[in-house]
């Protein structure tokens, strides 16, 4: 199916996991596909640097990859034949308490309900059908086939879509009366940046608190550019190219091409496509909606953070952020346009499970809080503070740090607009219609291009599910291949 010499037959904007995703999947059915991203490195949010110091390897966004250890794509990528290693922390998440205690998510279901005390029976009740079926409830949820009805664990996905329906506020507190029971499942919620009292916020904390028990929340060996650098190999080694350090502003520039994908935002591609888009597409891209941003600090310590809990210093991720009300509080206020002196703090000590991203006998740790859309605030004070709350003597541990507010966010990714590195908020509307209320919201009004980014079902997260939907989508439009062709080998 090559095209002319020297002309792709698809290009995709955005070296994001979505667009690789779709790069690769294009490459299947025998396409000539080039890739072109803006930044000097490929990867979007799976970006690893040396903020500091030599041999302490920070990611710069994305760090916890449950979604990569579950999802389809990457399932069938097969990560370990292509030189990635999933590490795996003793302890998936940690949500400390006041006084000493802390709730503790282990990949073990058992073991996680167990610590819960008297909400052992509610949670196992909440999450043992949802395990026991999670391969067909991420599946089906990641996928396009959204507007059928499921013919795998129909009961199971149904029993999710239901429950995960209204607020976690209000779900933490139906099916659970501990304190430790209602934060972990807040503080999972919580990763979605919304406000805790909106709908479908209990879909996103059942979902993240049931992968931790069906594919746990690793770490990539050595940072998420490991995986990045690996869907890049992969398509070159199939005659694919990846062209950084060029950012597209107008479409013309692939007149010819048969297909053009987008890893970028909805404001993007109006941008690029000029007066080729008509008013009504427009008017609803005006519409959507970008969250909260973030504020995040990188660290190097001397030792590992004193957590007062010992249990939570053998955690991955770790959700600082008080009891449920506080957990509220904390999110609330950045989607009000307000900053908190006690933020939901999202944190990980990537050196606990994966001492290679820091020299020997060296420790990294990195927080993110949410703040406002656009907010060019510095956190570093109320972050700083929360952790030491329940970490004592944190605070003289830091060697460096090196801080990123919500506009430096969004210079160093342009699809983070206003430090929202969901792009677009993850509401009901939002998810029902994303972005706009198409049947099918990957094809644009523009013939042959096609939206392939967060701003497209499913959403954000590292999962490679957008852009793979959207190149399925194009592989039938533009080139009538119908098979879903599949991914190929890995060379060595």
């Amino acid at each position: 199916m090559s095209g002319r010499a020297g002309r792709p037959d698809a290009v995709v904007v955005g070296a994001g996991p979505n667009g690789l995703a779709a790069a690769l999947r294009l490459s299947a059915a025998g396409l000539r596909v080039q890739v072109v991203e803006a930044a000097d490195r490929p990867g979007g949010g799976m970006r690893t640097e040396e903020l500091m110091r030599s041999g302490y390897h920070h990611d710069v966004c994305s760090t916890v990859q449950p979604m990569a250890a579950a999802a389809p794509f990457f399932r069938e990528f097969d990560l370990a034949s292509r030189g990635v290693r999933l590490v795996q922390p003793e302890i998936n998440f940690a949500h400390p308490l006041d006084g000493g205690r802390a709730a503790l998510s282990y990949t073990s279901l058992e073991q996680t309900a167990a610590g819960l005390g008297d909400d052992a029976a509610a949670y196992r009740r909440l999450f043992g059908p949802l395990v026991e079926h999670g391969t067909d409830v991420v599946d089906f949820f990641l996928t396009s086939r959204l507007r059928r009805l499921p013919t795998r664990s129909p009961l199971q996905i149904a029993q999710f879509g239901l429950t995960g329906l209204p607020n976690v506020s209000w779900l933490a507190r139906r099916y659970f009366d501990t304190e430790g029971g209602q934060a972990l499942l807040a503080g999972a919620a919580a990763h979605g940046m919304l406000d805790l009292n909106q709908p479908l916020t209990s879909a996103l904390g059942m979902l993240l608190a049931m992968l931790s028990h069906h594919a746990g929340w690793p770490l990539v060996e050595g940072g998420s550019q490991q995986l990045a650098d690996a869907m890049v190999t992969a398509l070159e080694e199939q005659g694919g190219e990846v062209i950084t350090g060029h950012e597209v502003t107008d479409l013309r520039e692939f007149e010819g091409v048969p297909a053009v994908l987008l890893d970028t935002t909805p404001e993007a591609f109006v941008s690029m496509a000029g007066d080729r888009l008509n008013e009504g597409y427009r008017r609803w891209v005006r519409r959507y909606k970008h969250g909260a941003g973030v504020f995040k600090i990188d660290w190097i310590l001397s030792d590992p953070v004193p957590w007062t809990n010992p249990e939570v210093r053998r955690a991955g991720t770790i959700h600082v952020a008080g009891d449920l009300q506080e957990t509220l509080a904390g999110e609330r206020a950045p989607n009000q346009g307000r900053l908190t002196d006690k933020p939901y703090v999202l944190a990980v000590q990537p050196t606990v499970p994966d001492p290679t991203r820091a020299p020997e006998g060296g420790h990294i740790f990195w927080a993110y809080v949410h703040v406002p859309h656009g907010a060019d605030v510095d956190m570093t004070a109320a972050i700083e503070n929360q952790v030491e709350r329940f970490a004592p003597g944190f605070k003289d541990t830091v060697l460096e740090r090196h801080t990123k507010t919500a506009v430096q966010m969004e210079q160093w990714n342009i699809s983070y607009l206003g430090g929202d590195i969901s792009n677009g908020q993850a509401t009901l509307r939002q998810m029902l219609a994303r972005p706009v209320p198409r049947w099918n919201t990957y094809r644009t009004p523009v013939q042959g291009v096609y939206l392939a980014s967060a701003a497209t079902p499913p959403g954000p997260a590292v999962h490679g599910a957008c852009g793979d939907n959207a190149a399925q989508v194009a592989l039938r439009d533009v080139f009538g291949v119908r098979a879903v062709p599949p991914l190929r080998p890995a060379l060595r």
